[in-house]
């Protein structure tokens, strides 16, 4: 068996992720296909803590530039995350891969509250434990939540998986094809180049908190394992760049 790089790991899925090709709403045999990633993951003895998105499904900032009070549009998108996370514990409890979904948004009949010592400890056990409701306060993404989890239970890299982008690029890739492909980028620069990476509260977070963040496609079978193995995907951005 191979060795992963990383004991413990935060995946950062966003909500058009689970669409797949149809855009919206959730797609079973993409969310199987990631579970099925996840499973192999933790075969090989690796901690996976999951942070989904909703964007799938609803997004604050569109309700509230749409005229919605701004702070009720983002508490429609923290709901929006954990139907989502159901699913992908559905998709996993079928592969029996143990998972438990903990919400910031207390909601006891469908998932645990958010307990950092909680969480830890089902890591420890080995259980997939999926994030969910944001970080229970509107004006924050699911890009700070997984800063914030990752902060907090301790975990060594945050796993972004995109769709459609297999890295962080000078511009975006789809609009200019001669966007140059970064291999390794500091927090900094990051935040100075407006790359949208992760919003600027996300990124601080990592940048003082020394979380290092592996951006790479999720549409490319596998490449879950290849990030926690370690190998040469997408693209690394830590606090400094190595000389």
């Amino acid at each position: 068996m191979p060795t992963p790089k990383y004991r413990r790991v935060v995946l950062k899925l966003s909500g058009e992720a689970l669409a797949g090709g149809q855009g919206f709403g959730i797609d079973p045999h993409t969310v199987q296909d990631i579970a099925e990633q996840i499973r192999e993951v933790v075969g090989l003895g690796v901690e996976v803590a999951v942070v989904v998105g909703g964007g799938n499904i609803w997004r604050g900032q569109a309700g509230s530039a749409g005229g919605m009070d701004r702070a009720t549009a983002d508490y429609m998108g923290m709901l929006a995350t954990v139907l989502n996370a159901l699913a992908l514990q559905d998709a996993l409890e079928k592969l029996e891969v143990s998972t438990r979904v903990q919400t910031s948004v207390e909601m006891r009949q469908v998932a645990e509250p958010y307990i950092r010592r909680k969480a830890i400890r089902h890591l420890e056990k080995k259980r997939v434990v999926i994030f969910a409701g944001g970080t229970g306060n509107p004006y924050f993404s699911t890009d700070t939540t997984a800063a914030l989890r990752a902060a907090e239970i301790e975990a060594e890299v945050i796993l972004m998986a995109k769709n459609g982008v297999d890295g962080v690029y000078t511009a975006d890739p789809q609009k200019y094809p001669d966007a140059v492909k970064y291999d390794e980028l500091a927090f900094i620069d990051v935040l100075n180049q407006g790359l949208g990476v992760m919003d600027a509260t996300a990124t601080s977070l990592c940048m003082d908190n020394d979380i290092p963040l592996l951006v790479f496609a999720l549409n490319e079978s596998g490449n879950i394992r290849r990030a926690v193995l370690g190998e040469n995907i997408g693209t690394f951005v830590r606090r400094k760049i190595r000389a």
